[in-house]
C-alpha cells in the first residue's frame, strides 16, 4: 500500500508522482508543493522562478546536440481536487494521500488521487532530473488554483516564457490528442432564507449516496446522476404529499465536479413517517431503474436524526425546490462540427446553506462563445425569477483548434511509430490552461495528451498503470522530434 506504485514503470517518473502524493496541495493553498518544486530546482542547481501569483518555471538547456532546437514548455498545474468519500476522515491540508495498486489501476483509498494533474507534474521533473533523455531546452511550467480559478493562468505574465512549443500534459484519456478546449463560466445563486418553527414532528435526515460524480466536462455526457437533482425530486413530491418541513440541505462540493453527495433533514408529523419511508425506498428502486448502466452504487436512506425545531419558511422551501426542479443539469448542445462531441453544458454542482442564505454554484461549459453566454442566461434567469441574487464569474476562454499545427504533425507521427496505429486528434470539453496561455502568448503552437485517468475529481479517481508507461514513451519521442529554431 502506498509504497508500492515505486515499483512500476517507468520508476522515475513513478517516484516524483508518490513524492507529489506526500505533500499537500489544495486549490489556492500551494505553499507546500511550491516548496518542493524550489527544492527540486536547487538540487539540480536548474533556473527556477516563482512569479507573482506563484507559478514555478523551472528551465533547463538542451541536450547535447539539441541545444539550438526550439525551447518546449511542459505544463502541467500544482492543485489537486480535493474531495473524500463521508465516510473518511482525511485533512487534505496537512495528511498524505494513501495510495493504492488495484489490478490495473492506481487510486487512492477514499479520497481523490491527485493524477490531474500529479502525473504531469511527475513526467516533467523526471525528464528535468535525466542526464539521458535527448530533449531540447526544456521551460517546466507548473501553474496553481487550476482547478477552482485559473488563478496562475490568469496571472501568467506575457514575457515569462520564452519557448512558443507547448505541451500540455493534462489530459485523461490515452490515445487522444486535444488541440483545442471549451471555454467555460460560472454562474452563481443567493437566496436569503425565513425561518419558522415547528412544534410535535420529527427530524429525518433523507441522503443520496454512491453516485460517480465525477468531471463536469469530461464526463457530463455519461449519463451520471446528479445527487442535487435526486434528492431534490424526493423533496418535491414529499412536501406535496406529507406536508414536510425543510430545515437543511447540502449536497455536491465543487463547482468542476457532478454532484456526488446530497443530503436534506426535514420535519414531519409522526403519523406520516411510515409513508416517507416508503416513498423514499420507491424513489431508490426508480432511481436504480433510470441509471441502471452508470450508476451501480446508488444509494437512498433516510433514518431519524436529532434537530432543534428552526426550519426554512414553506415559501421560501418552495422557492427552493421549484428552482432545482428548473435548473437545467447535462448536455445542452452536440457539436455540429465534431462527431460525438458536446459542444455546450451545464453543471448544477453545489447547494450550501450558510449564514441565512442558501448558495446555487453552477458552471457552464461551451466551444462556442455566444452558446456559452445563452446558457448562462437561461441558469441566471431560472435563479431570477425566484428573487435570488445572481452574478457570474468571469471565466475563461476557449482554445481554438489548429489543425495545421506543427506539433500537431509531430505528435501524430511519433504516436503512430511507437504504437503503430492512428491517435485521434480532438477537442475536449473541459477547460484547459491552453486557452489562457494563447491568449497571453499568441502563436503558441500547443496540444494536450497524457494517460488515462478515470473518475476525476471525485475519490474514485484513477489512472490506468499501462497508459501511463504509454504517455511517458510518447512524450520523450516528441521531445526527440522537435526541430532546430
Amino acid at each position: 500500500m502506498n509504497k508500492d506504485i515505486l515499483g512500476l514503470q517507468p520508476s522515475r517518473m513513478w517516484h516524483y508522482f508518490y513524492e507529489i502524493t506526500q505533500v499537500p496541495r489544495p486549490s489556492k493553498k500551494e505553499e507546500q508543493i511550491i516548496e518542493y518544486l524550489v527544492k527540486f530546482g536547487e538540487k539540480f542547481e536548474l533556473e527556477t522562478i516563482v512569479d507573482a501569483v506563484g507559478n514555478v518555471v523551472i528551465r533547463k538547456g538542451g541536450t547535447q546536440g539539441m541545444e539550438a532546437h526550439k525551447t518546449v514548455v511542459l505544463q502541467s498545474h500544482m492543485d489537486m481536487v480535493c474531495e473524500k468519500n463521508s465516510d473518511i476522515e482525511f485533512d487534505f491540508d496537512k495528511d498524505a494521500i494513501q495510495t493504492q495498486i488495484a489490478g490495473e489501476w492506481v487510486k487512492a483509498i477514499g479520497t481523490t488521487l491527485g493524477a490531474d494533474d500529479g502525473i504531469g507534474i511527475a513526467a516533467s521533473l523526471a525528464i528535468l532530473e535525466s542526464d539521458e533523455i535527448a530533449h531540447p531546452p526544456i521551460e517546466a511550467l507548473f501553474t496553481m488554483d487550476e482547478e477552482t480559478g485559473l488563478t496562475g493562468a490568469f496571472g501568467l505574465s506575457k514575457d515569462l516564457l520564452k519557448g512558443r512549443i507547448l505541451l500540455n500534459l493534462d489530459s485523461e484519456d490515452e490515445g487522444e490528442i486535444f488541440i483545442g478546449c471549451a471555454g467555460g463560466r460560472d454562474t452563481l445563486a443567493e437566496l436569503p432564507i425565513n425561518y419558522d418553527t415547528v412544534n410535535n414532528k420529527v427530524a429525518m435526515r433523507i441522503s443520496i449516496s454512491g453516485l460517480n460524480g465525477g468531471h463536469s466536462g469530461d464526463d457530463i455526457q455519461k449519463g451520471y446522476g446528479n445527487a442535487n437533482k435526486l434528492l431534490n425530486r424526493i423533496l418535491f413530491e414529499a412536501k406535496q404529499k406529507f406536508e414536510i418541513n425543510l430545515q437543511y440541505i447540502d449536497g455536491g462540493n465543487l463547482r468542476n465536479a457532478i454532484a456526488r453527495e446530497a443530503y436534506a433533514v426535514v420535519f414531519i408529523s409522526a403519523d406520516k413517517i411510515d409513508g416517507l419511508k416508503t416513498l423514499v425506498i420507491d424513489f431508490e428502486n426508480i432511481f436504480k431503474a433510470e441509471y441502471h448502466k452508470t450508476e451501480l452504487r446508488l444509494k437512498v436512506d433516510i433514518s431519524e436524526t436529532d434537530a432543534d425545531n428552526k426550519v426554512i419558511s414553506n415559501k421560501d422551501f418552495d422557492k427552493i425546490i421549484q428552482a432545482i426542479y428548473a435548473c437545467p443539469h447535462g448536455v445542452l448542445a452536440w457539436s455540429q462540427d465534431i462527431d460525438d462531441f458536446v459542444e455546450t453544458s451545464t453543471n448544477l454542482a453545489s447547494i450550501k446553506l450558510k449564514e441565512g442564505k442558501i448558495i446555487f454554484t453552477t458552471s457552464q461549459r461551451s466551444s462556442v462563445a455566444s452558446a456559452l453566454d445563452d446558457a448562462c442566461n437561461m441558469v441566471a434567469s431560472n435563479f431570477n425569477m425566484i428573487g435570488a441574487n445572481v452574478r457570474h464569474t468571469d471565466g475563461y476562454p476557449g482554445w481554438a483548434p489548429n489543425p495545421d499545427s506543427e506539433i500537431l504533425e509531430i505528435s501524430k507521427a511519433s504516436y503512430i511509430d511507437l504504437f503503430k496505429k492512428e491517435p485521434k486528434v480532438l477537442a475536449i470539453h473541459a477547460g484547459l490552461e491552453c486557452g489562457l496561455i494563447g491568449e497571453k502568448y499568441p502563436g503558441m503552437d500547443m496540444v494536450s495528451f497524457g494517460p488515462t485517468i478515470k473518475g476525476a475529481h471525485s475519490p474514485d479517481e484513477r489512472i490506468k498503470i499501462d497508459t501511463a508507461q504509454m504517455f511517458w514513451d510518447h512524450l520523450i519521442d516528441i521531445l526527440k522530434r522537435i526541430p532546430k529554431i
